[in-house]
C-alpha cells in the first residue's frame, strides 16, 4: 500500500507524525507533500526536526495568499504531483486550504481519499476552515473521525458508510512528546516564568486579528488578567498588530515567538492556563488537564467544554475573567482516545483498500 500525505500548517505537522511513524514500522510506503502554506521556519521546518517527521518528498512552496489563491495555487502544483507518485490513498489532515485542494485534486484524477479529524463542526459558516472540513468529508471516500459527536455530524449529513472512529493522532503524539519531556525547568527558564503562575496564549484566527476593534479588546484583556500571560505571537498576529499600532507588550503580557512543539507541551503542562482560539490548543490542554479560555464564539472540540475545562468566551472582560478562574473539579475523561490512533487510521486504511 502507498499512502500519500498532503499537509501545510502546523497542526498538520503534529498530526503527521504518529502517521509517518506508524507507516514505518509497517512497511508502507509513504509519500509526504509538504504545500508550503506555512513556510515560517518556526511553524514548518521546526516541527519536522522535532518529531522526527522524514523530510518532504514534495514541496510545493505555494507560500501565504488570500483563501482562493492559495488554495489554487496548491490545485495547480497537486496534479502532476498525483500522476507521478499514483497513490492508493491520498491522505488529507484537519481543515486548511491544503486540505481542501489536495482532497479536490486527487478527487478529480478519481484517487481515493481519506480525511483525518473528518467530522468535527463549528457550525460557523463564516469560518474559511468550516468550509473546507465540510466540502472534505463529502468529498472523501474514507473519513476518519476522531470522536462520537464527530461520528454524529457526519451520520446526520447521510456519511455514516464511509465513517470510521478511529481516535485523535494529536494525542498519539501528545503522549509521545509529554513521556520524553527531560527539562521543563529549561522552558520556565526561557520564558521568565515560575512553575504554575502563568498563562500560555496563542491567538491567531482572522476573526480576532483582521478585526482592529476586536483585536485591541483581545489584547487588553491579556493586559489585565491577574497574572503572567506570556503570548506566543504568530506572524499573522504580530503583522496585523504592528498595521493596528498595538503593543503586545503592557500589564500581564509578555510576548515571544512560537515554541517548538515540545516546548510548547512542556509550558502548557506548566502553565495555569491557556488561552487562545486555535482548535488544536484547547484538546492539548485538556489532555494536559491545563485549563483552557477560547476567544471564540463555538468549538469543535465540545468535549473540553462539557467536562469544564474550556470556557468559550468574546474579548473583553469576559477574557479577563475566565482566564483568571480556578481550574476545574478533576476528571478521567479520554474522549479523544488512548495515544494509538494511528495504529487505527493505518487498519481503516488497509482494510477499506481490499474493499475498493
Amino acid at each position: 500500500m502507498k499512502i500519500l500525505s498532503v499537509v501545510g500548517a502546523r497542526p498538520q505537522f503534529v498530526k503527521l507524525a504518529p502517521v509517518a511513524a506508524e507507516c514505518a514500522r509497517r512497511g508502507v510506503q509513504h509519500v509526504i507533500v509538504h504545500t508550503g502554506q506555512h513556510y515560517d521556519p518556526m511553524l514548518s521546518d521546526v516541527f519536522f526536526r522535532d518529531l522526527g517527521i522524514p523530510e518532504p518528498d514534495v514541496h510545493l512552496g505555494v507560500g501565504s495568499g488570500g483563501h482562493g489563491v492559495q488554495t489554487g495555487a496548491i490545485l495547480g502544483a497537486m496534479d502532476a504531483v498525483l500522476e507521478e507518485h499514483a497513490p492508493d490513498w491520498v491522505l488529507v489532515y484537519g481543515d486548511t486550504n491544503s486540505t481542501l485542494a489536495g482532497a479536490l485534486s486527487a478527487v478529480k484524477l478519481h484517487l481515493p481519499v481519506a480525511h483525518l479529524e473528518a467530522g468535527l463542526r463549528s457550525f460557523n459558516r463564516r469560518m474559511p476552515e468550516e468550509h473546507n472540513r465540510v466540502l472534505t468529508d463529502h468529498a472523501a471516500d474514507l473519513l476518519l473521525a476522531p470522536t462520537e459527536v464527530a461520528r454524529g455530524h457526519l451520520a446526520e449529513e447521510g456519511l455514516a458508510d464511509r465513517t470510521v472512529v478511529v481516535g485523535d493522532v494529536m494525542i498519539d503524539v501528545l503522549h509521545q512528546v509529554r513521556d520524553q519531556l527531560a527539562d521543563t525547568d529549561a522552558v520556565l527558564t526561557e520564558l521568565g516564568q515560575e512553575l504554575g503562575g502563568f498563562s500560555v496564549a496563542t491567538i491567531h484566527r482572522a476573526e480576532n486579528t483582521d478585526d482592529p476593534a476586536r483585536l485591541r479588546a483581545v489584547v487588553e484583556a491579556l493586559q489585565q488578567v491577574d497574572h503572567p500571560v506570556v503570548l506566543l505571537a504568530h506572524p499573522r498576529l504580530r503583522a496585523r498588530a504592528e498595521q493596528q499600532g498595538l503593543d503586545l507588550v503592557g500589564g500581564a503580557l509578555t510576548t515571544r515567538a512560537p515554541l517548538p512543539y515540545p516546548a510548547l507541551v512542556a509550558a502548557v503542562s506548566a502553565a495555569r492556563g491557556v488561552i487562545t482560539d486555535s482548535g488544536g490548543l484547547q484538546k492539548e490542554a485538556f489532555a494536559l488537564r491545563t485549563p483552557c479560555t477560547t476567544v471564540r464564539t463555538e468549538t469543535e472540540w465540545v468535549e473540553t467544554v462539557q467536562l469544564g475545562w474550556n470556557v468559550l468566551v468574546k474579548p473583553g472582560p469576559a477574557l479577563r475573567d475566565a482566564a483568571s478562574r480556578p481550574a476545574p473539579e478533576p476528571t478521567d475523561a479520554a474522549p479523544y482516545g488512548d495515544g494509538h490512533a494511528a495504529a487505527a487510521v493505518l487498519d481503516a486504511l488497509t482494510e477499506r483498500q481490499a474493499n475498493l
